[in-house]
């Protein structure tokens, strides 16, 4: 099998680093621990997978040494049969696990939704959006903090950001990134007529202290009153947060908890995002551009997905995937849409390795 000497490789591995999460000096030392775990975390699926694929080789070839018994021979066809495609599967998913990584995968991520052009109806749908994506959220058993928050005069949001934590997170959400365009008839048409609005999602990988390092002397911290639709106070003390990044004029606010440390920290989480998105783009170019081409500028013209409520129609333009479920992923049934997006871009990449 190709790649059998590498997959050989990885299942050493994996039983060394086995081995050493049973070694009490590594146990004692937290930091040392977490490290080993990770990375074994990293390689048990691939190397899980191997050993099954290894398991029904085996199999296979019991089954086709026993075709030269008269006695065992239709039994044997039957193996044969199962086995081959079976077998067939788990090669195709080991060239899958074995594409390289993209590093970002496992991480946490900062979700922004803005409304772009439709006015009210924009803002009202980015609120849709986003309680679908909260609901999606539940179904992964993340947990979501939302950070700050743009309130219309209609009831819908102008923008909101959101920190999502869980499992793999980045890996789900990041073919999220884009523009998403609606067309129905706003609550405030009196003629019936379909509308088409625009709202941007962004979807960030969130990044730890030792890969983003802020220094105190090139961030400005002001406080001021958290407030609410209309201009409302919400909290009469200074609590909301805003920080400003010197270097980069990067700008990130945070209202969402009463307590001005809590804030501090989120925006804190917030900044270190940005500026490490802002690293990323520098180091390649070309998928900063493609980043900023997908989100656009927030016109109609601009898009990934379309949702089209008269139809109950969504169609995502990328792969051209169109589903009549729109209720449904409005309500967060999202896997269908995420499963198809994800196996177009690992068919891409499976095609670039073999080219």
């Amino acid at each position: 099998m190709q790649y059998s000497q590498k997959l050989e490789s990885l299942e050493k591995v994996f039983e060394e680093l086995t081995e050493k999460m049973a070694d009490p000096a590594v146990i004692s030392d937290g930091d040392a621990y977490r490290k080993i775990s990770k990375q074994r975390s990293d390689i048990e699926e691939v190397v899980g997978k191997y050993r099954d694929y290894k398991t029904a080789k085996s199999q296979l070839e019991e089954a086709h040494q026993m075709m030269s018994d008269p006695e065992m021979a239709e039994l044997a066809a039957m193996e044969i049969e199962r086995l081959e495609p079976e077998l067939e599967t788990i090669e195709s998913d080991l060239k899958i696990l074995l594409l390289p990584k993209d590093p970002n995968d496992d991480k946490d991520v900062v979700l922004e939704i803005r409304a772009g052009a439709g006015g009210d109806e924009a803002s009202l749908f980015a609120a849709e959006v986003f309680r679908m994506y909260l609901r999606y959220a539940e179904t992964q058993r993340w947990k979501v903090e939302v950070t700050s928050e743009s309130e219309s005069g209609v009831g819908g949001m102008k923008e909101v950001l959101a920190l999502v934590s869980g499992n793999k997170v980045y890996s789900k959400l990041k073919y999220e990134s884009g523009v998403h365009r609606v067309q129905r008839v706003p609550a405030t048409e009196t003629q019936g007529r379909v509308h088409t609005s625009a709202i941007t999602v962004a979807v960030l990988p969130e990044a730890d202290e030792v890969e983003v390092k802020i220094e105190e002397k090139d961030i400005r911290v002001d406080t001021f009153c958290s407030s609410g639709p209309g201009g409302q106070s919400v909290n009469t003390t200074y609590s909301a947060i805003r920080i400003t990044h010197l270097p980069t004029g990067v700008i990130v606010s945070c209202q969402d908890e009463k307590s001005q440390i809590k804030n501090r920290a989120k925006a804190l989480r917030v900044l270190r995002s940005r500026l490490y998105e802002l690293e990323m783009e520098k180091q390649n170019a070309a998928i900063g551009a493609e980043r900023r081409s997908m989100v656009g500028t927030g016109d109609r013209s601009e898009k990934i997905r379309t949702y089209n409520f008269p139809q109950n129609r969504l169609t995502d333009h990328r792969i051209g995937l169109t589903l009549h479920q729109l209720d449904l992923v409005m309500e967060g049934r999202l896997d269908q849409i995420i499963d198809a997006l994800v196996q177009h871009y690992q068919a891409e990449k499976l095609q670039k390795e073999a080219a």
